[in-house]
């Protein structure tokens, strides 16, 4: 799955490669794609459902590594395959560690690497940063479908 495109990524529409809609996307933006690394970046404001006395909730971190890997596969079906996006489910959440908590106004920078792939099956290894300090780190495993739903 190697992107064959010469993308600025900046240029493209978020909302354009996930499922999700407002205001439950928790990505902002896309860094990087290539076949084993997918890159996004999130602003923590203060009109995200999950901020609360200028904290993220932590389960929002896992929301945006799904959502991480949901871009992964908005671009390869949009970009690549040519094709409508697909849902994916979160199969499976292992080895989380939530470093410390995230205050409203950082940048969160969340990088997914390929682990497996296997049928309609992804394990990624997830790491979550604010500037160059590690926040949170995951593996989560992910199903995908065959439904189009964009």
């Amino acid at each position: 799955m190697n992107s064959g495109i010469d993308h600025k990524f900046e240029a493209i529409d978020i909302h354009e490669l996930l499922p999700q809609q407002e205001p439950f996307v928790l990505v902002d933006r896309l860094l990087w794609f290539d076949d084993k690394t997918t890159t996004t970046t999130l602003t923590i404001c203060a009109d995200n459902l999950f901020v609360e006395n200028r904290v993220l909730n932590n389960c929002a971190l896992i929301e945006n590594i799904a959502q991480t890997a949901a871009v992964r596969l908005g671009y390869y079906n949009k970009y690549i395959l040519k094709v409508g996006i697909r849902l994916g489910f979160i199969g499976s959440v292992r080895d989380m560690k939530i470093l410390r908590q995230v205050r409203l106004g950082e940048t969160l920078t969340t990088t997914i690497s390929v682990l497996e792939e296997i049928m309609k099956m992804t394990l990624v290894d997830a790491v979550i940063l604010s500037g160059k300090e590690v926040i949170a780190t995951a593996k989560m495993k992910i199903a995908m479908s065959e439904m189009e739903i964009k």
